[in-house]
């Protein structure tokens, strides 16, 4: 079995901020799978079904964003998941609005929500796959950036990263992650 993470912030206030690009990835492949209702436990809201033939769980932990490791540890505990049965969805600032970063392990990059599962589970060795959300404005405070929405000129990029960040986990689900790395990494 699979786990396709997204992380963000629970809550209608954060809904469409750019710090929860991985939520709205995990909405689309539930919605575009008819994955069954999502469920509350283990501190995530998790779903789960199958996608092009394999078994997944979809998971958006509910334990903020820089505190992700906690509800994920639980959930590897749980569905006995190894991190490399994992995939984490995130936000990347030191990324082009749009672009797709899919690697198999590495370190968190000053990503606090990844930070946060490399610390709970101790070790860095699970496949993320990164969006970027343009590069932090000059005197532009960077927990202000992430936790604003997309500037009206930027909602089809970010639609169209969404759109494409799904594609990538189907791909890396059905054809394996050299594949899913070659497709879309920009």
């Amino acid at each position: 079995m699979r786990c396709i993470i997204g992380l963000g912030n629970p809550g209608p206030q954060y809904a469409e901020t750019r710090h929860n690009v991985g939520f709205r990835v995990v909405d689309v492949l539930a919605e575009r799978h008819r994955l069954p209702e999502p469920q509350r436990m283990l501190q995530a809201i998790v779903g789960r079904g199958k996608i092009g033939g394999a078994e997944v769980l979809v998971v958006k932990p509910m334990t903020w964003m820089n505190n992700s490791g906690r509800a994920v540890a639980r959930i590897c505990t749980h569905f006995d998941l190894t991190p490399t049965d994992l995939l984490v969805i995130c936000d990347d600032i030191n990324l082009d609005l749009g672009a797709l970063r899919l690697r198999r392990s590495g370190s968190a990059g000053g990503q606090k929500g990844l930070q946060s599962i490399i610390d709970y589970l101790g070790t860095d060795e699970f496949p993320r796959l990164r969006l970027g959300l343009g590069r932090l404005p000059t005197d532009t405070d960077a927990r202000a950036f992430v936790l604003s929405p997309f500037e009206p000129e930027e909602e089809a990029a970010a639609d169209e990263m969404t759109r494409r960040a799904a594609e990538a986990v189907e791909c890396l689900l059905s054809e394996g992650i050299e594949i899913a790395m070659n497709r879309f990494n920009e």
